[in-house]
């Protein structure tokens, strides 16, 4: 709880995921890949009810062995590959309603902490925003980026008049790193999604903001998690 609000944590953990097959409950470190996120969910301090939302059995299972909450079971209909990502949070929010601020935690972010979560939903209240999402430091600024056509041949993505040649000419650029996403649960129950109204952020540095999407993604989770923590140098402290 937040002053008097109440926030609903929300893991969705759906069973066909394609880049990496059964990831949500493949072991990473030798724990399940929904573990790490449970973890990190039951250390924040704002965070008054935490729920897996499922359609898979297996999942369901593992997650209820980890001593998480799985209150209903997933419409197959909003557990498509198709299915937007803030379906399965509307479907939370009217399955338990009460809660002031709904917050995804995507499996996906097994790198994350309980004060990025708490950081997140304090920025959202204290800022009075509609959501507040996690973000990182862009790697490359979008006029960077091109369009390869079938030919072979590239064609910048925005003017091309816009191209410096030094990365540091550019304004400071930020993205969005799928760790934690904050919102009133009202604005999103009236349509709404993550990235409308008023929107603020939290800044997580690169070293905890992988998004497991492919099998190169779970590798280097896998070196980060087992190896030693990372310390910036000095200077370059977050």
């Amino acid at each position: 709880m937040i002053d008097d609000r109440r926030v609903l944590a929300i893991v969705p953990a759906r069973g066909g995921s394609r880049g990496v097959p059964r990831k949500n409950v493949r072991p990473l470190c030798g724990r399940p890949l929904l573990a790490w996120t449970i973890e990190a969910a039951r250390g924040s301090r704002l965070v008054d009810r935490l729920i897996v939302s499922s359609e898979d059995p297996e999942i369901i299972e593992v997650a209820r062995a980890l001593g998480c909450e799985v209150p209903f079971v997933r419409p197959a209909d909003i557990a498509r590959d198709e299915t937007p990502g803030i379906a399965p949070v509307r479907h939370a929010i009217a399955e338990l309603p009460g809660f002031d601020y709904a917050v995804l935690l995507q499996p996906t972010s097994p790198l994350r902490v309980a004060a990025d979560i708490d950081a997140c939903i304090a920025r959202c209240r204290e800022a009075r925003a509609d959501a507040c999402v996690t973000v990182t430091a862009a790697v490359k600024p979008p006029q960077w980026t091109f369009v390869r056509r079938a030919d072979g041949v590239i064609e910048p993505l925005l003017d091309a008049a816009r191209i410096e040649s030094r990365r540091q000419d550019y304004p400071s650029l930020v993205m969005p790193n799928g760790a934690v996403y904050v919102a009133r649960a009202l604005w999103l129950a009236q349509g709404h999604t993550f990235f409308e109204g008023r929107v603020v952020c939290h800044e997580m540095p690169p070293e905890r903001s992988l998004d497991i999407d492919t099998e190169w993604d779970w590798y280097l989770a896998e070196r980060v998690l087992s190896g030693p923590p990372f310390a910036p140098p000095p200077g370059k402290a977050e």
